[in-house]
């Protein structure tokens, strides 16, 4: 069973938030975007599970890893692809 498989898998009781929802909230509570009240059910969803607690471990290591690379590090195809990739991203907004 992959990791994503397995987080669709999970059940949590009904007042817990649903692991989807977690996954979407990632980056706002990396970020400490979350209200008060949103992080502590966040919280409390990681600490009984333990595929959305190994999903925050692994963000924030891509975080952390992705934080030392410098423009020189990319070729200049990997540069076009970034470009190309935001200017979609862009004209979707």
């Amino acid at each position: 069973m992959s990791f994503v498989s397995g987080l669709l898998r999970f059940r949590p009781r009904s007042r817990d938030l649903p692991c989807q929802v977690v996954v979407e909230m990632v980056t706002d509570y990396l970020e400490g975007a979350l209200p008060a009240a949103e992080r502590r059910r966040f919280e409390a969803h990681l600490a009984g599970c333990p595929h959305c607690t190994e999903y925050l471990a692994q963000m924030r290591e891509t975080i952390r890893l992705a934080g030392r690379i410098t423009p020189e590090d990319l070729t200049p195809q990997m540069r076009a692809d970034f470009t190309d990739l935001y200017r979609h991203w862009r004209s979707e907004s």
